[in-house]
């Protein structure tokens, strides 16, 4: 898993918990007791929850120290813990009346045995509600593993390439969950966000997308460079607008499952 950074993830905090709120106000479950936010970084995401359900019991999952210590800091009435969502899945966690999870299971494998595993948390009336990216093919993401497979940049990483992330399309969840659920609610949408320039998209994808390309190598002043050529594909993309501003198409996948009463 790559290393976060809490402050440089919340340089966006409104866009990044947008598709938060939108999910969070699609769960049709009126008073959940039970809550757990996998995923929940720096606890923007677990925030939200408690405002649709003050009443809640509500448990923050990270596996990042950074993440969670930003977490305790700026929300002290969470219950915040330090751990692994593969793990915690295939464990005995549960159940909670809603497992909830905004933009982290990308990052989980084989999504095929982990979902049903995450369905299985869930109590009776209960739902498992995700969201993640679904654009690993957009410009920033193709751009960004090209300019590592160049000739410039292939020998400083690791020759069985990085860790990255990964999301199927919107079938799979149906038929992984379809089976165990008695619904499946399923919907994209491409949020398009106003940045004030290219150098904003690079600093969005510092606080994500680039982290296992910083990770994999080995000085600040390669992670310079390969930021700097970063930048400079990505204006070439992202042309300003008229008032100076950038459009960032951004699209995210949304699966929210029910189990039977």
């Amino acid at each position: 898993m790559p290393t976060w950074d809490a402050d440089q993830y919340l340089r966006f905090a409104d866009e990044r918990t947008q598709a938060c709120r939108d999910l969070a106000a699609r769960v049709a479950i009126a008073s959940p007791r039970r809550i757990i936010d996998l995923g929940c970084g720096p606890g923007n995401s677990t925030a939200i929850l408690g405002e649709r359900w003050p009443s809640a019991d509500l448990t923050g999952l990270d596996n990042s120290p950074r993440m969670i210590e930003a977490a305790r800091r700026d929300y002290p009435w969470g219950r915040w813990a330090v751990g692994d969502i593969a793990t915690w899945t295939a464990g005995e966690g549960g159940p909670f009346d809603l497992v909830f999870s905004n933009a982290a299971l990308q990052w989980v494998d084989d999504h095929a045995a982990a979902f049903p595993r995450l369905l299985g948390q869930v109590a009776p009336g209960g739902a498992l509600a995700v969201q993640m990216p679904s654009n690993y093919d957009a410009p920033p993401h193709r751009m960004m593993r090209e300019l590592a497979a160049s000739a410039a940049w292939r020998d400083r990483f690791p020759a069985g390439g990085i860790r990255q992330w990964h999301v199927h399309d919107p079938a799979f969840y149906y038929d992984v969950l379809a089976r165990r659920a008695v619904r499946v609610d399923l919907w994209e949408t491409e949020y398009i966000h106003m940045m004030s320039g290219a150098e904003a998209i690079v600093e969005w994808y510092k606080g994500t997308g680039l982290r296992p390309f910083f990770d994999a190598l080995a000085s600040d002043e390669d992670r310079s460079q390969f930021t700097a050529q970063y930048l400079e594909a990505i204006r070439a993309k992202y042309p300003r607008r008229p008032d100076g501003r950038v459009l960032f198409p951004f699209r995210r996948l949304f699966v929210v499952a029910y189990r039977s009463v």
